[in-house]
């Protein structure tokens, strides 16, 4: 009778070990998608948050100017601005509406 119940027992545990064991399988191959999945969106943050500090401050833009384009670029006004469109095989030139190009996108 006590053979039986310790090879019940280790049949138990043997058993017991082997659910737990796939359950933190499956959760340790979650984590590590979750972790990928996030490597990806903080990568993106770099480089959004350089490119938002960084590369288009107005500071930085104004010392660029200077430095590599020194007279090369003149302020417009925005008014003077014109675009070309095409219909068919003709071309228009008109004026530029900001609120057209934004409704587009």
């Amino acid at each position: 009778m006590k053979k039986i119940v310790v090879i019940i027992f280790i049949f138990l545990l043997i058993f017991s070990t082997a659910i737990i064991k796939n359950s933190t399988k499956k959760i340790e191959d979650e984590i590590f998608a979750v972790k990928e999945s996030l490597r990806v969106f903080e990568n993106e943050l770099g480089d959004t948050r350089l490119e938002f500090e960084y590369l288009s401050s107005t500071e930085k833009l104004l010392e660029y100017q200077s430095k590599y384009f020194e007279k090369d670029l003149i302020q417009k006004n925005i008014d003077s601005i014109k675009t070309l469109n095409k219909k068919s095989n003709d071309l228009f030139i008109s004026d530029l509406n900001i609120f057209e190009i934004n409704e587009k996108k």
